[in-house]
């Protein structure tokens, strides 16, 4: 079957002049963003270009060129015998990188980056390296990665996926289709390893796939129904415990190839090596691999000599040598080191610095000597807030699993103080949807859809917000203040944020107290420590959460995690939690305990309720193989959330995000070289991965050792 899932691309709409314009504002305002240097000025031209645009990527693979080369550093490494010939270490054919704007580099030097904790996610959404597949053209079209091609039966509830032949881990050690064999057989369907199916791994009902290798370079994955979502599920991959995983290390610390291994949680120190990030000795696939790693500290990668992708002129990647993080917990010491050029390369996302953080970069920028690009956020939501809806407190879960509840709310809320305080008036003020971007709002059909759902509850209207209340029940007290339906006490929201929660989420988190109390309902804010606050919200405790924001994905259905409840980190938890136990010996186990008690604790959809209408849409759209008939169930979900929402609230949509670079790195692309001008604010587009920073390069690498 073809697996083209791509659309025109950088075409604009309503909503790209829209942008540009807000765009504009900001950089006027400040007077600080800039384009920068063309992307590979310094560098020869890109092998290969036409010379005609350098915006986005290829749809197809690039030819590998005829002649590969390699990092001076790595050719010594061969002279002297300490590695083998280039040839040896990549496939036969590796992957080229195919963004048009990136040049022929040069290699050497090393980059500093920050991060608020030596923990591998953050570093993870900088490298594409471990990827089955790969999103392109900010999620318009999916190339190839580990695997170089893929094919399924005509229902697609069976897919065939070939691995690149040579491909090997940092250690030289080939890797094979038994790699994914042992994360699947060894930990996922493991009856004691804890790890559970991803949703690559699902079917559209939830059940688990069957995963066989005929050899050593081919994958086939059975599901029990239509499937076809599957090659954009494996695109979404860059965690450290997905697909492919290896086995030649691991097994040492697993009872079935170690018999010394006799501990009932054996899977507790297994688990421990198996994040290359935190154990240096763990192989890896990614372009840099952990030299050192220093606990709150410091993590120093460096370059993997048996990285499988190379740019258009054949140089295997990536250019820099050395890849640091440093670790600053406090985000005022984190601007400081931006600002006094201590940092080379600064993603907004993470850091983070956002756009009231510009001015102060423009007057330091003498020091700090970096460029400030705006790429598109392709944020639905800007900061959002999201009650509990499986608060355990029966009386305040009623109240908030009424929709007319929540759309007050919506309706007392003032979005465009938010959008003028936080996002210096740029953006569209929103109810809150998924990413702008999401390919189910290409085509005018598709933009009307996305404007009904922005639009449903985002106008400013307290006195409607006043009358809504009321004919629920919530009335004036003499004080006031509104009582709880049917009874005498305060009508409390209680918004719980972790105590780090950044200038952005607090700044509207004011708001949101400000407005609420104007139309009589008591807010309290209260401020948790960080550590276990994740624990509490999936174990359904907590009333609310307001420090995160809503950004996936490039399809509704692929990034499904806030439109539909499948795993307990978002607006439903306990059912989420049973939804990821779909297929497995405890979904059935326990139903005769209070869903707050079980463990975990989970709670099932009663029938036609939201949720359940939303698990019966995304068991279809999953497993629909007609792209517009997939489309059409997605807008149908999309009018639940509408009528029996919000359950996210929004507040400014598709913000500028920033990024940093130092003035002579190069091939960091800026808003104009990206297909849709980006797509930052999502873990389903993984960025900066999907950009490759393993392909930016120093002008004058030794001033960067």
């Amino acid at each position: 079957m073809p697996h083209d899932f791509g659309g025109p691309v950088g075409k604009p709409n309503r909503r790209t002049v829209l942008y540009a314009s807000a765009l504009t504002a900001v950089t006027a305002l400040t007077g600080a963003c800039s384009s920068g240097t063309k992307s590979g000025e310094g560098g020869k031209p890109r092998a290969g270009s036409t010379g005609t645009s350098t915006k986005g990527s290829e749809r197809k693979p690039v030819p590998v060129p005829r002649k590969l080369r390699e990092s001076p550093a790595l050719a010594a490494q061969v002279k002297s015998g300490a590695l083998p010939p280039l040839k040896e270490r990549v496939p036969e054919k590796p992957y080229v990188i195919p963004h048009r704007w990136c040049s022929e580099g040069k290699y050497g030097g090393t980059m500093y980056a920050l991060t608020d904790a030596s923990d591998s996610g953050i570093i993870n959404e900088h490298m594409y390296g471990r990827s089955p597949l790969r999103w392109l053209n900010d999620g318009l079209d999916i190339g190839p990665g580990l695997v170089e091609s893929w094919e399924s039966d005509d229902d697609a509830s069976t897919w065939t996926l070939h691995l690149r032949r040579g491909l090997k881990w940092s250690d030289g050690q080939p890797l094979t289709a038994g790699d994914a064999l042992y994360w699947w057989e060894d930990l996922v369907v493991n009856d004691v390893h804890p790890a559970l199916p991803p949703d690559s791994g699902r079917s559209g009902s939830g059940t688990a796939m069957k995963l066989t290798a005929p050899d050593d370079l081919t994958l086939v994955l059975t599901f029990d129904s239509p499937t076809p979502l599957t090659p954009a599920l494996l695109a979404n991959g860059v965690d450290t415990g997905d697909w492919f995983l290896p086995k030649h290390y691991l097994k040492q610390w697993h009872p079935r190839y170690n018999k010394s291994v006799t501990a009932k949680n054996w899977f507790e120190k297994h688990d421990q090596h198996l994040n290359w990030v935190l154990d240096p000795k763990c192989p890896t696939l990614t372009g840099w691999r952990t030299k050192t790693y220093s606990e709150g500290r410091r993590v120093v990668l460096e370059r993997n000599p048996y990285y499988w992708c190379v740019d258009r002129s054949g140089a295997q990647l990536p250019y820099v040598d050395e890849l640091v993080f440093n670790v600053v917990q406090e985000p005022e010491v984190r601007k400081l080191q931006i600002q006094e050029g201590k940092v080379d390369y600064v993603h907004g996302a993470f850091v983070p610095i956002g756009l009231g953080d510009i001015s102060g970069m423009k007057q330091t920028q003498k020091r700090h000597n970096m460029n400030v690009y705006l790429w598109d956020s392709g944020s639905g939501t800007g900061s959002v807030f999201f009650f509990n809806y499986d608060y355990p407190e029966p009386k305040m879960r009623a109240l908030i699993r009424n929709p007319k509840f929540r759309q007050a709310l919506s309706f007392a809320f003032d979005r465009s103080e938010a959008q003028k305080a936080v996002y210096f008036n740029t953006g569209e003020k929103t109810t809150g949807t998924y990413s702008p971007k999401a390919q189910e709002y290409q085509g005018a059909q598709g933009e009307k859809v996305y404007h009904q759902w922005r639009d449903a509850y985002v106008r400013h209207d307290p006195e409607r917000a006043k009358r809504m209340l009321d004919e629920l029940g919530a009335k004036l007290g003499p004080d006031g203040k509104r009582r709880m339906p049917g009874g005498a006490d305060d009508l409390v929201v209680r918004i719980d944020v972790p105590a780090d929660v950044s200038d952005e989420h607090r700044k509207k988190n004011d708001l949101l107290k400000r407005d609420w109390e104007a139309v009589g309902v008591t807010v309290k804010i209260n401020p948790m420590a960080p550590e276990g606050f994740g624990d509490q919200w999936n174990n359904g405790r907590l009333m609310s959460q307001s420090s995160w924001e809503v950004g996936d994905g490039p399809d509704h259905i692929t990034g499904p995690w806030w439109f539909v409840p499948i795993e307990p980190a978002r607006w439903a938890p306990l059912h989420g939690q049973m939804w990821t136990l779909r297929g497995t010996a405890k979904e059935k186990q326990q139903l005769d305990v209070d869903p707050w008690k079980r463990t975990p604790p989970r709670v099932d959809a009663e029938p036609g309720s939201p949720i359940a209408r939303l698990w019966d849409g995304y068991a279809k759209a999953k497993g629909e193989v007609d792209g517009v008939a997939r489309t059409k169930i997605v807008w149908d979900m999309i009018k639940i959330h509408i009528q029996d929402g919000p359950f996210f609230m929004g507040t400014v949509a598709n913000y500028p995000q920033v990024t940093m670079s130092k003035r002579d790195l190069h091939n960091v692309p800026t808003r104009e070289q990206l297909a849709q001008g980006g797509m930052v604010n999502t873990w389903a587009h993984p960025t900066p991965a999907v950009y490759d920073p393993e392909v930016y390069y120093w002008e004058d690498p030794p001033k960067h050792t």
